[in-house]
């Protein structure tokens, strides 16, 4: 099943919904960052919320979550637009742990202590900024704090990511949830009852058949829904040449001096999908020459 996004809204419009499969995404996300298996789950549960975010943007909006945490990742960071695309790091890729195939310790490896940041580039002359403590570390609970502290937003987010014998991921995807203003009680109960008697999550996607569309149909149950559309979700890097000579312009002409003086020239690597950018002597000095 190709990686795609649905958008539902209830028929009452007390609720919208979206659902995504990821696992392609959340695959090349690993292979491109050389994620330990722990750390593939932390950083495919934050590349899916980011996706599931990206249904709430329209036109060239683009999305930001970083999470800064105590522990060993140290820090991740997902990026998306409107359209589906999305990219992913994380500072460190290597966790240290040891797999466990029965329970992974998302928390421990993100850090009991920390921040989740959204930043969100509207199109206004200032990006929106939110942020919030962690709550458990585990990403889909403390994206629901976030909405609901800094937006007053009501949600539910749910996301798995499960793996193969060899680390590889074997499927992905995840939900969120959002009660409208001045929803039906009795509408957000009966949610709130199909919630808690929902398998989960990553047994549902493991099954392998199960649609977005047959997910949000089980999640809803009798509450009535009409899907408002559906989107491709890959993964789309933004780096090039004339991005990563800014990048290098922000050094100052001293820096760049010295990086023709000892290095003559100068190689640099995208965090998100790893590809090198090579500068010569000769790029450099017109670089500063530039500057000047």
């Amino acid at each position: 099943m190709r990686d795609h996004l649905v958008r539902v809204l209830s028929k009452d419009g007390s609720l919208r919904a979206s659902f995504a499969v990821t696992t392609h995404l959340v695959e090349e996300t690993r292979l491109r960052q050389k994620t330990d298996p722990l750390a593939t789950i932390a950083l495919g549960r934050l590349v899916t919320a980011a996706a599931l975010c990206g249904s709430l943007l329209k036109d060239d909006q683009r999305l930001a979550m970083i999470v800064e945490g105590s522990g060993p990742l140290k820090k991740l960071l997902a990026e998306t637009d409107a359209h589906g695309k999305v990219r992913a790091s994380v500072k460190v890729p290597l966790t240290g742990f040891a797999p466990d195939w029965n329970k992974y310790a998302v928390a421990d490896a993100v850090g009991r202590a920390g921040f989740l940041h959204v930043v969100k580039d509207l199109g206004l002359k200032e990006p929106y900024r939110g942020m919030v403590q962690l709550q458990t570390s585990e990403i889909g609970e403390d994206l629901a704090y976030y909405f609901a502290v800094s937006e007053q937003t009501p949600s539910s987010v749910g996301l798995g990511v499960a793996l193969g014998e060899q680390g590889e991921v074997a499927s992905a995807g995840g939900f969120l949830i959002q009660a409208l203003p001045e929803s039906d009680e009795t509408i957000l109960e009966k949610l709130e009852n199909n919630l808690m008697a929902l398998p989960s999550l990553t047994s549902l996607l493991a099954k392998g058949a199960a649609s977005p569309e047959s997910i949000l149909k089980t999640i809803f149950g009798e509450i009535p829904f009409t899907v408002q559309g559906s989107t491709d979700v890959v993964f789309r890097c933004t780096c090039g040449r004339r991005q990563t000579l800014n990048i290098l312009a922000s050094l100052g002409q001293e820096e760049l001096r010295k990086l023709v003086e000892e290095q003559n020239g100068a190689k640099v690597t995208c965090e998100f999908c790893k590809k090198d950018y090579s500068f010569g002597k000769v790029e450099l000095l017109k670089l500063v020459e530039k500057l000047d």
